[in-house]
């Protein structure tokens, strides 16, 4: 299932912010990318995530933006004259600014301010991970949640369907019948008990009272092992091959234009609850992570 999720937060002069976005994918890909301050936590990162999110093709981005105008970057300007003293005793007549555009690209030219990962700094993105995670999730229950609204509705129509198949059972068999029973009478010295085994065996292969039964069972499983079980995508898909079984012979054994119709409908709602059932994570589904990563509690 598709989902998103952001937090941000400000820790000393710098907004980090979070985005988890999510595509369909019936495994779980994982691709992270942090500035190169968090690299040393990226392990962590992807172990929280993969902890959470169990499916999915799955992008986390985390920035860090300065919200301050100081410039912690500095020119050491004793090394940049000392190289330009040098290419000057070298080559004497390069005019100056190639001396200096030279010079600044040598090394130690440049220098930052390190600052190593504060225990607090790395706490605070933590948190802002976790929260964009639980944000993540809500999107995700709110967007099962309605998917399994309308597969149920679809669900129901193929129930209603298959009821009204009864109405027409005793229509189908009675004009085969009559069928018979003429065509017998343009025959001479007919067996008339070995005529009726033979009208039995037939109609008892036109029943379809099993396929109605099954395929009703199905439909009441389907439903209960969607508002009851966890990460039951793989299983609702099982269950949607068996009921399309049963819809399909119903319709060979149909034998009346009336029931054909109702065939053609309930593979076309059929169709529907496959391909919903592609995109189900978890339907209905129940809190059972931790709302706060164990680092973040240790913390604390």
């Amino acid at each position: 299932m598709t989902g998103f999720g952001r937090a941000e937060t400000v820790y000393k002069g710098k907004k980090i912010t979070v985005d988890i976005k999510s595509l369909n994918s019936k495994n779980f890909d994982l691709n992270v990318k942090v500035p190169l301050r968090y690299k040393e936590k990226e392990f962590d990162i992807r172990k929280l995530l993969n902890d959470k999110i169990l499916r999915g093709k799955v992008d986390c981005y985390i920035s860090c933006e300065s919200l301050e105008d100081s410039n912690e970057v500095t020119i050491n300007q004793d090394i940049v004259k000392n190289y330009i003293e040098q290419l000057r005793s070298v080559a004497s007549d390069a005019p100056e600014f190639e001396y200096l555009k030279m010079a600044v690209r040598m090394p130690d030219v440049l220098s930052t301010k390190s600052s190593e990962l504060e225990d607090d700094e790395w706490k605070a993105l933590l948190e802002v991970v976790q929260e964009s995670v639980d944000r993540f999730i809500e999107f995700r229950q709110t967007e099962g949640n309605q998917l399994a609204e309308e597969i149920e509705k679809i669900v129901q129509n193929i129930e209603y369907n298959l009821s009204e198949v009864a109405q027409y059972e005793e229509e189908r068999i009675q004009p085969i019948k009559d069928r018979y029973i003429s065509a017998l009478k343009n025959f001479e010295n007919v067996d008339e008990t070995r005529y009726y085994q033979e009208m039995v065996y037939f109609v008892e292969k036109l029943d379809i009272s099993e396929e109605k039964v099954r395929l009703s069972q199905h439909i009441k499983y389907y439903l209960e092992v969607m508002k009851n079980e966890d990460f039951n995508g793989k299983k609702l898909g099982f269950i949607a091959q068996e009921m399309g079984r049963e819809i399909n012979t119903l319709g060979s054994k149909a034998n009346h234009s009336e029931i054909q119709k109702l065939v053609v409908e309930m593979k076309d709602d059929l169709e529907k609850i496959k391909e919903q059932t592609l995109n189900v994570y978890q339907l209905w589904v129940k809190l059972s992570y931790s709302p706060h990563h164990p680092e973040v509690e240790k913390q604390h």
